[in-house]
């Protein structure tokens, strides 16, 4: 699969539309089958942590206080993931973020996200359940570190993603696992799903 960025974000609440904002955000550059890169930083919108969300996250008033203003940490991470396909984890969620904070600093989302959650439904229906945390543990892979922080949650979206393509490519013969496939797999209805694949086999 050619590169791709894997982001993260933490974040004050549900939707940016309600007025919550990030307060952490990590990609991680896929490249050949393992993590090459990283860029993480917290980021200070000025608002203020529900102590909910600080008991989820580890993430504090006083810690965000310290952080680079948001609009400094957007531009660098736009910068740092340039025009690669994006990939997170319940996509819906980190999309709705990075194209509210993205448009805070006059930038644009060029490509729809890839979700490593839908993925997962498509390919790993027996999943207990297809949070992070139930399929890391359902695919054996290693606990990068803390949940709920942007990093760690990051490179396990990684780890899952390499997890989903080896599972296209060993298990169900596809030969070439590109973003685009991975667009369409993971919008495909469950009846189709045996054809999609199978029109990408070797």
């Amino acid at each position: 699969m050619e590169i791709v960025a894997v982001i993260d974000f933490e974040t004050t609440g549900l939707s940016p539309a309600q007025g919550d904002r990030a307060t952490e955000i990590a990609a991680v550059i896929v490249e050949n089958g393992k993590v090459v890169d990283r860029y993480q930083s917290l980021m200070n919108a000025g608002v203020r942590i529900p102590s909910f969300i600080e008991s989820l996250t580890g993430i504090s008033d006083a810690m965000i206080r310290q952080a680079p203003p948001a609009a400094e940490v957007m531009q660098a991470v736009s910068d740092f993931v340039g025009d690669l396909p994006l990939v997170a984890h319940n996509a819906a969620f980190d999309c709705k973020f990075w194209d509210a904070e993205l448009a805070r600093i006059q930038r644009t989302r060029q490509k729809e996200f890839i979700c490593s959650l839908l993925l997962s439904r498509r390919l790993f229906p027996l999943a207990p359940s297809h949070k992070l945390a139930a399929l890391v543990e359902y695919a054996r892979l290693p606990v990068a570190g803390r949940y709920h922080r942007a990093l760690a949650d990051a490179e396990m979206a990684a780890s899952l993603l390499l997890r989903l393509e080896e599972e296209l490519q060993q298990r169900h013969r596809v030969s070439e696992v590109s973003p685009d496939f991975l667009r369409q797999l993971q919008r495909v209805p469950k009846n189709q799903l045996e054809k999609c694949i199978a029109s990408r086999r070797n």
